[in-house]
C-alpha cells in the first residue's frame, strides 16, 4: 500500500511539474517579455492578467495548490533520494542532482517572488507593474538572486521534462531519450534566454 502511494505521489508530483505548472512558467515568461517593449507595454499586459475572469479560482486551484504539493513533495524526494554522483559521474546522474539542487534555489526564489509582489498587492495594495520590478531589480544583490532563480526555475522545468516523459512511458527506448535530451536543453536554453532578457528590460 505504501510502495502504491508513494507510485502515485511521484507520478503525481511529474505531472503537476510539467501540467499546470510548466505551462503557466512558460505563460508568465511570455508576458513579462512585454517589458522588451518598454513600461506601457508590460504595465497593459500586466493589467490584463491582473483582470482574467475567474483570477483568483485560477491563481487558487490552477497554480497555487498544484505548486504547493508540487514544492512540499520535491522537497521530500530531494533530501530522501540517493545521489550517485561522486560515486559515477555519469551525465543523467549529475542532471538528477541538479535537478534536486535546482529544486531548492526555485522554491526560495518563487516564496520570495510571490511575496513580494503578489501577496505585497493582496496586502498593502501594491501596484505590481513595470516600476516595481524596475525598482526591485535595481539593487544587485536582488538583480543577481533574479537571474539565479529564473535560471534555475527554467532548468528545473527542462530537465523536469525529461523526466516526466520518461516516467510516464512516452519515451522508453535509449534513442528517444537521448533525443529528448537535446530538445529539453534547447528548451532550457531558448527560455533562458527569454528569462535573464526580461530581467535586462527592467533594469536597462
Amino acid at each position: 500500500m505504501a510502495n502504491n502511494r508513494e507510485f502515485f505521489n511521484r507520478r503525481l508530483h511529474s505531472l503537476l511539474g510539467v501540467i499546470p505548472i510548466g505551462i503557466f512558467l512558460i505563460q508568465h515568461l511570455v508576458v513579462n517579455q512585454f517589458a522588451r517593449n518598454g513600461a506601457e507595454s508590460f504595465n497593459r499586459a500586466a493589467e490584463f492578467m491582473e483582470n482574467l475572469p475567474f483570477r483568483y479560482f485560477l491563481e487558487i486551484f490552477v497554480i497555487f495548490l498544484p505548486l504547493l504539493f508540487h514544492a512540499i513533495y520535491g522537497v521530500y524526494i530531494a533530501f530522501t533520494a540517493k545521489n550517485n554522483v561522486g560515486r559515477y559521474g555519469y551525465f543523467r546522474n549529475w542532471m538528477f542532482y541538479l535537478q534536486r539542487i535546482t529544486g531548492i534555489i526555485t522554491l526560495i526564489f518563487v516564496v520570495w517572488h510571490v511575496w513580494e509582489t503578489r501577496l505585497a498587492n493582496l496586502f498593502y495594495g501594491t501596484e505590481v507593474n513595470f516600476d516595481m520590478m524596475a525598482t526591485i531589480l535595481s539593487s544587485p544583490f536582488m538583480f543577481w538572486f533574479y537571474i539565479v532563480g529564473v535560471v534555475s526555475t527554467i532548468f528545473h522545468f527542462a530537465n523536469g521534462l525529461w523526466s516526466f516523459l520518461v516516467s510516464w512511458g512516452l519515451t522508453i527506448t535509449p534513442r528517444s531519450q537521448r533525443i529528448v535530451t537535446y530538445v529539453t536543453m534547447l528548451i532550457f536554453i531558448g527560455l533562458s534566454y527569454v528569462g535573464v532578457s526580461t530581467i535586462f528590460a527592467f533594469v536597462s
